[in-house]
């Protein structure tokens, strides 16, 4: 019964690989072939030659993507735990204003919300700065929101104790909170890196020095920049190229993401 399930799910992985390693002519062949009969790294070679030939090295553009990604991943997770730790677990006013305006929030797409989000960066400064890359993926509505049903399983019983023994805030919540919720906080890891490896938003929107963009911003131009049947092998090597890490990320954590929450209540 999970046959047919499994195909369609790994059917448009087999489509990016097989896509990307087509050589000219199967590209463009009419009927379209799925499975590339004579695969070739031209596209790859293209890619990479058309990158020499820019001001920047593509290193730097990597190094950008690197230092970008990991800040929004361990301050994400940091954040998000945070707020769902207090809005959870806390008792204040506005409590259940505040998480209702975060779930309100996941309603709109970033496209909907690009033109507020420019003007805010704009007035908090951020604008043609390589912070601007991070701060505003920080704000994670679906990562507060995953993170918030699990703590609320935690019994409240566990956190007074800790209290009783003299334990803060800080100490509650990464030494009891944060190993009861880590296949949680696994999902949010991948969540946060899959927005920040693959966004193009601030190197479009929000900088202007080319020394600040990122990695899919270059892959995206390098393969815009090729006319025709060359920019389409470009376009396909580049996206197998930025799908790849997205996989490795997922594959390597998916026993923490597939645990359930009684399992890591047991440990």
């Amino acid at each position: 019964m999970l046959l047919p399930m499994v195909v369609l799910a790994v059917l448009p992985i087999l489509y990016i690989v097989f896509t990307a390693f087509k050589p000219m002519g199967e590209l463009f062949a009419y009927p379209p072939k799925f499975i590339t009969t004579r695969p070739t790294f031209d596209n790859f070679t293209k890619l990479f030659e058309a990158s020499e030939n820019t001001v920047f090295p593509l290193s730097m553009y990597l190094f950008n993507s690197i230092v970008s990604t990991v800040s929004v991943v361990v301050l994400g997770m940091f954040i998000s735990l945070s707020a769902a730790f207090v809005l959870s677990k806390k008792r204040f006013r506005g409590r259940q204003l505040i998480f209702k305006l975060n779930t309100l929030s996941m309603m709109f797409v970033a496209t909907a919300v690009s033109i507020p989000r420019y003007l805010i960066v704009k007035e908090v400064g951020l604008l043609d700065t390589f912070f601007a890359n991070i701060i505003p993926l920080l704000a994670a509505p679906i990562s507060v929101f995953l993170l918030k049903q699990f703590v609320d399983q935690l019994p409240d019983a566990l956190i007074e104790s800790a209290r009783i023994d003299g334990a803060n805030d800080y100490q509650i919540l990464f030494k009891i909170i944060m190993p009861l919720v880590k296949s949680a906080l696994a999902t949010v890891a991948i969540l946060l890196f899959q927005n920040s490896w693959n966004s193009m938003e601030a190197s479009n929107l929000f900088i202007t020095t080319e020394s600040y963009k990122t990695f899919a911003f270059y892959m995206h131009s390098l393969s815009a920049a090729g006319n025709g049947v060359a920019g389409a092998g470009m376009s396909a090597a580049a996206a197998l190229l930025m799908f790849v890490p997205n996989v490795v990320l997922f594959v390597s954590m998916q026993s923490r993401v597939m645990s359930t929450m009684a399992h890591s209540g047991l440990k």
